[in-house]
């Protein structure tokens, strides 16, 4: 009787399927805490297997009995944990010189790293100007009179049809007040 193994009992798909490629998987990075705590365990790890090399080595030599391929293996192991330091040293300097160096606003201010706004033109990090020229849209800072890029004068509002009828509004009030005021009297010693 023979018997079949359990591969040849499952039926098998037909090949005539498209093979879908599975989603990619985006994973966020580590943080510098947690690459830290590795590099730390790998250190104790690589001390402990240098250390247990020696006494290998020691332990061949009294019994005078090389095996060169499981000394090579434990040489091996040391020198994957060594890789794998200098992979995470590499991490963790690019994520200290990324939180050191400044970016760059739209404006051209430089920006510190944490920072939420642009110390020169008050725009928030990634966003529009908060304020900006009303002729070419620069972005100016808060106290500035005039763009620098093209030399408008930055506070200058046109004026709309509502604030010329409120002017003119309070014009004739102003005309009708001083036509009711009565003409002083005529001094009396200019005779």
């Amino acid at each position: 009787m023979t018997r079949f193994s359990l591969l040849n009992r499952i039926p098998r798909r037909q090949r005539s399927e498209p093979s879908q490629k599975p989603a990619p998987v985006f994973r966020r990075a580590p943080s510098p805490g947690a690459l830290r705590r590795e590099r730390r365990a790998i250190l104790k790890a690589r001390e402990e297997r240098i250390r247990d090399l020696g006494g290998l080595t020691l332990e061949m030599y009294r019994h005078s009995t090389f095996r060169d391929e499981l000394l090579i293996e434990r040489c091996r192991e040391i020198i994957a944990l060594e890789d794998r330091l200098h992979e995470l040293d590499s991490m963790l300097a690019a994520v200290a010189t990324a939180r050191r160096a400044p970016t760059t606003c739209v404006c051209g201010a430089p920006q510190p790293w944490g920072s939420h706004f642009c110390a020169n033109c008050g725009r928030p990090v990634g966003a529009e100007p908060v304020v900006a020229c009303e002729s070419c849209g620069h972005p100016l800072p808060a106290d500035a009179k005039f763009c620098a890029s093209c030399g408008h004068a930055a506070g200058a509002e046109e004026p709309n049809a509502e604030d010329d009828a409120e002017e003119d509004a309070e014009e004739d009030v102003a005309a009708v007040a001083a036509s009711e005021e009565p003409e002083p009297a005529a001094d009396p010693w200019e005779h």
